[in-house]
């Protein structure tokens, strides 16, 4: 099984666009400060071009400033939206870019979602500029490569134009609710970013039925099915009280589309929810993975979540 922090995240290279080409004009690329220059599409918002890269590759990490933006710098830890072009260093076309999809691309920094080269390069820019980034192999794929269209030891050049950035806070923080129902699961209600406790009583019939009650009750946005939530989570199956996925192990927050959730229980439990909350979902199997063993959760399991919803993009 995809892990459920993943489902929803697209891999960044999705090689879904031309194959690269050979340059016979090679000899003729244009370079600006070290870099493959931009082509067309110079402006921020623009689909780009970029040239061929001429002469030996840089061995380092390589960010160019096209154009800065005003807005905060981004950091470890906070959701980016981004739209990208990508292709190698001696190609001609891209590999993959998301200016045609019409969809920005979201990626948590620092959370090993995406190659090392993105993820270092993009830390310290500020939303509304427009990067070019030069990553070596050892940032990118490495000798193992990617697919058909980036061969092993492949140097790739990115622009990245940074549409959003969005801070998240390390815990939901909103008013405690009482936990009265003694057949429900209760979850801990520390607001210091550590692990959440998921407490599941014993010798208890699982809910037949999809629960989703407030722990935390903040006062954010109520979540809707355009939006992209940033959640935290503990979850367990029922059966056997143990957890099969914890974004505290990580140190992790993901970004999930809502309308791309494909677990019902879960998206229908999110729904209507305000955001900062911390939530209790109790899914049963015909909302969840049903009679499919999915990993290590087992078939015909009754999940149990403690969710915090700590924004709203």
């Amino acid at each position: 099984m995809r892990r459920l922090a993943g489902l929803l995240v697209v891999p960044l290279l999705l090689l879904t666009t031309a194959a690269c080409g050979d340059d016979s004009g090679s000899d003729s690329a244009q370079m600006k400060n070290g870099v493959p220059a931009i082509t067309k599409g110079a402006k921020f918002g623009e689909k780009p071009t970029l040239s061929k890269g001429k002469g030996d590759p840089p061995k380092e990490l390589k960010v160019e400033v096209i154009s800065e933006g005003k807005g905060p710098a981004l950091k470890a830890k906070d959701i980016a939206q981004v739209n990208y072009y990508g292709q190698v260093w001696d190609g001609k076309e891209p590999f993959d870019e998301s200016f045609s999809k019409g969809k920005t691309f979201d990626v948590t920094l620092g959370a090993g979602q995406v190659i090392k080269g993105w993820d270092q390069g993009l830390q310290g820019q500020k939303v509304g500029s427009r990067v070019e980034l030069v990553i070596p192999p050892d940032l990118g794929y490495g000798a193992q490569g990617s697919g058909e269209k980036i061969k092993p030891n492949a140097t790739l050049v990115f622009v990245v134009d940074i549409v959003k950035g969005t801070s998240v806070p390390a815990s939901a923080t909103g008013k405690e609710v009482p936990q009265d129902n003694k057949d429900l699961p209760k979850i801990g209600t520390n607001t210091d970013g550590k692990e959440v406790s998921v407490t599941i009583p014993k010798d208890t019939a699982e809910p037949t039925k999809l629960v989703s009650n407030y722990v935390l009750e903040g006062d954010g946005p109520v979540v809707k099915d355009t939006d992209t939530v940033v959640v935290k989570f503990n979850g367990k199956t029922w059966k056997d009280d143990k957890t099969f996925e914890s974004t505290y192990a990580t140190d992790s927050v993901v970004p999930w589309p809502m309308s791309d959730l494909s677990v019902k229980g879960l998206k229908d439990g999110i729904l209507g929810k305000k955001a900062g909350s911390r939530i209790l979902l109790v899914i049963p199997p015909d909302q969840a993975f049903g009679d499919k063993e999915q990993g290590t959760i087992p078939a015909n399991s009754t999940l149990v979540f403690s969710l915090d919803i700590l924004s709203v993009m």
